[in-house]
């Protein structure tokens, strides 16, 4: 599924005519998904144009949706934009299986763990 942003150049005549699937998304907003999650996503540049628009930890929380268990995550990006992704999603407890920068532009490659919370990270003040 090849998705394009609606305030990316429209490319999507050029994926149709190659015999492949588009469709265009705000990311801004959910990404109906169902009945399927996804194995990779690949954003290039993605991230950097959205959150100009609405949150950045939004579309990061979307994007962990979507994304199955030990599904993978290629994001292409100012460097800026790959630190506040890296730490965001190393958070969530996604391993980092990759971080290149140069010229102001960095790849950050990424695989969803299947992290759980065990008893003793429980915080009881939060249980009532």
């Amino acid at each position: 599924m090849n998705v394009v942003s609606i305030d990316a150049p429209d490319t999507l005549p050029i994926i149709y005519e190659r015999g492949l699937f588009g469709i265009y998304h705000d990311w801004c907003e959910s990404f109906s998904t169902y009945p399927r999650t996804y194995d990779l996503l690949h954003a290039d540049h993605l991230f950097s144009k959205v959150k100009q628009r609405c949150k950045l930890e939004a579309i990061v929380a979307e994007v962990d949706r979507i994304l199955r268990p030990e599904g993978k995550l290629i994001v292409r990006d100012d460097v800026e934009t790959i630190n506040q992704l890296e730490s965001m999603l190393r958070a969530m407890q996604w391993e980092v299986r990759l971080t290149y920068s140069k010229d102001k532009e960095g790849l950050l490659c990424l695989q969803k763990s299947m992290w759980r919370p065990t008893e003793a990270e429980a915080l009881t003040y939060a249980i009532a």
